[in-house]
């Protein structure tokens, strides 16, 4: 006889974290994510530039 596997959908393994109150803040703080933006966009820029000298 084979034996049935009962599996609880309501652990706490099933869902995802809470960010906390200062991820929160970072994720939606205009200030920082301009920074974040124009950072990502010149490390772009210095591999383009790279690539084509």
């Amino acid at each position: 006889m084979s034996e049935k596997r009962i599996t609880k959908a309501n652990r706490d393994e099933f869902y995802p974290p809470i960010p906390t109150s200062g991820t929160k803040f970072w994720r939606s703080n205009f200030l920082y994510q301009m920074f974040k933006f124009f950072r990502l966009n010149l490390k772009i820029m210095r591999i383009v530039v790279k690539g084509h000298s």
